[in-house]
């Protein structure tokens, strides 16, 4: 089995060579470029902003989200089997579900507490004037009640709780229906599937090795999908930024909303340029902005797709042959990392949160600020990989802050202050995405270390 992953190395580069690979890269940037200045000169135009916003992102999501997310179950299913039946060792494996999951809730952790940090000592919410206060909840409200399909998603979340939330991820955990979750796209359901049916290929030894040889076949033809489907995304990438711009506009940076957008930023540029960084340097001794860059596809991808499930097969491909990561390490870490390990959303959580506060003058306590830090944590892994998932999962947040703040006798937050930040959120949902996919590269890129594609080094990993 581990002579597979030397193989399919040398044909993925024969099928994409690097040149190819440059001007796919530079493509996807002019896309950026060019999709953000169009879509700036149709907000400011006399076309109305809103519904030419929302016709250039449906033909984006036509074009190249579409196609990303026919790919991203098959894809997430034969990948995860071919990583487990490659590790073989189901101890092997263990260490690296445990290695995986401890950076995944370590790094969300940092996040959180960054973000909470931050908008604590910037308070982006407090000291504006009466008048821009009383605009901006008038503004919330209405954009709440405007959009029923994200207020009755907030309401159910609001009633089910972080409890609620757990409960639906052990229920996915252990699905009663394995195409269930295929046709309703709960990538979890499939990963312990898959996890489980490699284990038992695995276990099974040359019995298994006929249908392990055809998983195999069958996952390097979706690759060749992937790579087929990536000349889109230039085109994909154009019209969903032309589209984001032209609906909010690159002037919400310097609006009422501007300092809370700016401390979103702020804290995901210091946790993808420094703490994610440190963490790659200092456990895996690789350079890590080398290690960007060469992530470069699967970034500009996350940015203009606002997703992290329909970056995935971007993301698998480019870590395997362009950063450097095994096989055995990519197949396995980035589906679940696709799924629970949501970095930016969480950060972003604790500072949407907090500013809302801030905004309606509800002091919060280091207590609060706690339960902000505990809840954002654990709400982001039930955030589904999908765009604006964290406004609703941010719902249960909200709820947590205010339980504690009546227990003191203090007037809630009431929900509709979301309304708020749902105007700016695609924007700031295009960055915090981005670096959901850089968490789970440097992740990948970690677990490597522990598994390998040479079984030599695998053997000295395992000590």
């Amino acid at each position: 089995m581990a002579t597979f992953a030397d193989d399919d190395s040398a044909i993925s580069r024969t099928l994409f060579p690097m040149k190819k690979d440059g001007l796919i890269t530079a493509l996807i940037l002019v896309g950026l470029v060019a999709g953000a200045i169009l879509g700036q000169l149709l907000h400011g135009g006399a076309v109305d902003p809103v519904g030419t916003g929302e016709s250039w992102m449906s033909l984006g999501k036509l074009v190249l989200v579409r196609p990303l997310m026919l790919l991203v179950l098959p894809l997430v299913f034969l990948s995860v089997i071919v990583g487990v039946t490659s590790i073989g060792d189901p101890s092997r494996l263990g260490i690296v579900g445990g290695s995986t999951l401890l950076y995944y809730f370590a790094t969300m952790l940092a996040a959180v507490v960054l973000g909470a940090v931050l908008v604590t000592a910037i308070a982006p919410g407090a000291g504006l004037p009466e008048e821009a206060v009383a605009s901006l909840q008038s503004q919330g409200l209405a954009e709440y009640e405007e959009n029923t399909g994200l207020k009755g998603a907030m309401g159910t979340a609001s009633e089910k709780g972080l409890g609620g939330a757990w409960m639906n991820i052990l229920e996915q955990v252990i699905p009663s229906n394995f195409f269930a979750e295929l046709a309703n796209g709960r990538t979890l359901g499939v990963i312990v599937f898959a996890l489980l049916l490699g284990l038992a290929l695995a276990a099974i030894g040359p019995a298994g090795e006929p249908a392990i040889a055809t998983l195999r076949s069958l996952f390097d033809g979706t690759m060749r999908l992937v790579l087929w489907v990536l000349w889109l995304t230039p085109i994909g990438v154009f019209l969903l930024v032309t589209g984001t711009v032209a609906k909010i506009g690159l002037n919400a940076l310097w609006g009422p909303l501007g300092a809370y957008m700016l401390t979103v930023l702020l804290g995901l540029g210091i946790h993808a340029f420094v703490t994610l960084p440190g963490v790659l340097a200092v456990f895996s001794r690789a350079n890590p902005y080398k290690f960007m860059f060469q992530m470069r596809k699967a970034l500009l991808t996350a940015f203009g797709t606002d997703s992290s499930s329909a970056t995935l097969p971007v993301t698998i491909e480019t870590a395997i042959d362009d950063g450097g990561c095994s096989r055995r390490s990519a197949n396995f870490v980035l589906p679940l990392g696709a799924t629970v390990n949501m970095d930016g959303t969480a950060l972003y959580e604790a500072v949407a949160v907090v500013f809302m506060f801030q905004l309606w003058g509800i002091p919060l306590e280091l207590g609060d600020l706690v339960i902000v830090v505990v809840t954002a944590t654990l709400a982001a892994v039930g955030a589904a990989g999908i765009p604006s998932a964290g406004l609703v999962t941010m719902v249960i947040v909200v709820t947590a802050v205010n339980t504690s703040l009546a227990g003191r006798g203090i007037e809630p937050l009431p929900l509709e202050a979301i309304g708020v930040i749902i105007g700016v959120d695609r924007i700031l949902d295009m960055c915090r995405t981005t670096v959901n996919v850089w968490g789970d590269a440097v992740g990948a890129k970690l677990v490597t270390r522990l598994a390998p594609d040479d079984e030599d080094a695998l053997e000295k990993a395992a000590g």
